[in-house]
């Protein structure tokens, strides 16, 4: 039970951290300076900047092999001005010395056929452009100018019209190129389907009812490509949709049901069904698998499959028995689904004190999602779960640990994810809410993940608590902004949005809601913005309490960015009521929404009135 306990609290600090930047790993230290392996009169290196966030950048080395004979292996210099440097980088040794920076092959991707190509990136800080490049001693272009001639620039965010239920026109602004622009690429779901002249093209045979996102990449005279453009999110008319919810048109209302809560909380599935919870839900997540050694892997195996359940502990009222195949939580969501057929459950990996394994998995993305599959669909439970949750808390960004996969990290593990389970169970992700400029959501290509994935759960809570323990005090759930936001971007409404511009489509995307507060002490202040001393007492960790606990101890006296707010006495506590729950689902409609939500369902009272309030506003 300590364990679990553990779990617990940890997983509450899951949000704490989302403004907290990258760690930049000092690369210099990785290894020696490279010397130059060959001539490259028959090799080219181009660079992009895949994407700039004004204090920093990604860039982008593509190295070519354009002879008649194999390259055995690779490197890349060029110099950067005072003020601009690598800060982290990915498929490939980078070493930096004053302001020179070289770039060596790995062992896996030194190798390059005639004719094919291979990528390395990076983070950089500063805004300066690299000079004087050299691929393995020689011209980056191949001839004798360095470092050759620019990449075209980026072509304008596609549009798109003439929506069929099987095709759809698109149109963009053309690139620039300094020696002219060749052609372009148009890419769906991030890999090429066709390349044309002119900034047009009409993509056929698609399926009815189904979400697309498109970008576009020039090409110029030299056959260098440049960075691709903004996506659009495309969906086809027609079709019986991919609505994931109860039926046509329905709204998912998801809750993270947790492993642990068997133990000191008390909480087991049958309190799904008498709170009324049951009824009013259409998803459970349970939480959480490990991710460790590159596999999922079991959480807690008592509370999981082992714990025998009495009679009266039980969703049917029969009792376990010692000879019984399978017990736990597993047996009776089993239970819980024969009395209400319409809920669907995913097994849920990572989570806040689980993420670190997610980098090394994703080295194998394709063995990672057969180990992942071969856990849920265990014969002795598949019965019980209808898809996968990834909980990585963050990809190519900083939680408890950091990881600098790149942002195409996330895309790969759907993609793989999706292969693997195919077009029958659920495949979906808890997210990050960062939206502030250069945060976690840019850091990745969730509108290339989309195409793979049922939708996202966007972790719209604990943007502020005591975590920050002198304050300001502040909602840790608010909706929109508000003057005297302790940092721009952490809000629901510019999370939404920021998803929405990548290209994620709407429905696509649940809202977060929290059944538990965030609070301070040593607060004299009762609006919100106060100082503090230091996290509020709470039943399980300092500075976080039950919903169904503070709508007693601690009423809301006001609301600020529709999430409630009260002082009593020395303490300062925000959280959702039913009254804020209600408006925010009215906001989730209007953005047309996937849905919402919640963790989790134990910190909702004992007749399920935060459950019932999120089925009320989303019908």
């Amino acid at each position: 039970m300590n364990i679990q306990t553990a779990l617990h609290r940890t997983r509450f600090r899951s949000k704490a951290v989302a403004g907290l930047t990258a760690l930049l790993l000092p690369l210099a230290a990785l290894v020696g300076l490279a010397t130059p392996a060959e001539a490259a009169a028959s090799a080219t290196a181009t660079y992009t900047k895949a994407s700039d966030w004004g204090t920093g950048f990604e860039g982008k080395w593509t190295v070519k092999n354009t002879g008649t004979t194999s390259l055995s292996s690779w490197t890349v210099e060029w110099d950067f001005p005072s003020g601009t440097a690598v800060t982290s980088g990915w498929d490939a040794d980078i070493t930096g010395s004053a302001n020179h920076w070289t770039a060596k092959n790995k062992s896996w991707n030194g190798t390059l056929a005639p004719g094919a190509s291979v990528s390395f990136g990076f983070n950089g800080s500063g805004s300066g452009a690299p000079s004087n490049c050299k691929l393995n001693g020689a011209s980056c272009d191949g001839g004798p100018s360095v470092p050759g001639d620019n990449p075209p620039s980026a072509p304008g965010t596609p549009t798109a019209s003439d929506i069929t239920n099987t095709s759809v026109k698109l149109s963009w602004t053309a690139a620039t190129d300094d020696k002219g622009i060749k052609n372009y690429d148009v890419l769906r779901g991030g890999s090429k389907i066709a390349t044309v002249t002119g900034t047009t093209y009409t993509n056929t045979g698609l399926t009815a009812g189904t979400d697309y996102s498109y970008t576009v990449q020039a090409r110029d005279s030299a056959d260098q490509t440049g960075p691709v453009s903004g996506a659009r999110a495309v969906r086809t008319t027609g079709g019986g949709g991919t609505d994931p919810g109860p039926g046509p048109g329905g709204k998912v209302k998801l809750g993270y049901f947790t492993e642990w809560g068997v133990y000191d909380r008390n909480y087991h599935v049958k309190n799904l069904d008498t709170s009324g919870s049951a009824a009013k839900i259409t998803h459970i997540n349970y939480s959480f698998g490990n991710v460790t050694g590159g596999k999922c892997v079991m959480g807690d195996a008592y509370a999981a499959t082992d714990k025998a359940y009495t009679a009266d502990q039980s969703v049917d009222g029969v009792a376990d028995t010692w000879d019984q195949p399978l017990r736990g939580n597993f047996n009776q969501l089993r239970k819980l689904k024969a009395k209400y057929p319409h809920i669907k459950v995913l097994w849920s990996f990572g989570g806040w004190t689980w993420s670190g394994g997610f980098g090394q998995a994703m080295q194998n993305p394709t063995a990672f999602a057969q180990s992942c599959y071969d856990l849920v669909e265990d014969p002795r439970w598949a019965d019980v779960f209808d898809g996968i949750d990834l909980d990585w808390e963050y990809p190519n960004a900083c939680g408890l640990s950091c990881d600098t996969s790149g942002p195409a990290v996330f895309k790969n593990m759907m993609q793989a994810m999706r292969a693997r389970f195919g077009t029958n169970n659920l495949v979906t992700a808890a997210t990050t809410a960062d939206a502030s400029a250069g945060g976690k959501i840019d850091a990745v290509d969730y509108a290339g993940a989309a195409q793979y994935m049922n939708w996202f759960n966007v972790m719209t809570y604990d943007f502020f608590g005591a975590f920050a323990a002198q304050g300001p005090t502040a909602p840790h759930s608010p909706l929109t902004s508000y003057p005297g936001i302790p940092q721009a971007g952490f809000n629901s409404a510019d999370a939404i949005a920021k998803f929405k511009a990548q290209g994620v489509p709407a429905g696509k995307l649940l809202l977060g809601i929290g059944f538990y507060g965030r609070g301070w002490t040593g607060v004299t202040q009762a609006a919100p913005g106060g100082t503090a001393t230091g996290a509020a007492p709470g039943t399980y960790e300092a500075g976080i309490e039950d919903y169904k606990v503070l709508k007693n101890t601690c009423p809301a006296t006001g609301t600020v960015a529709g999430t409630a707010y009260a002082k009593c006495g020395s303490n300062w506590w925000s959280y959702d009521t039913p009254a804020t729950i209600a408006t925010k689902m009215a906001w989730a409609n209007q953005q047309n929404l996937g849905g919402a939500f919640f963790w989790d369902f134990t910190g909702d009272t004992a007749n399920g009135e935060l459950v019932t309030a999120i089925k009320n506003g989303l019908g």
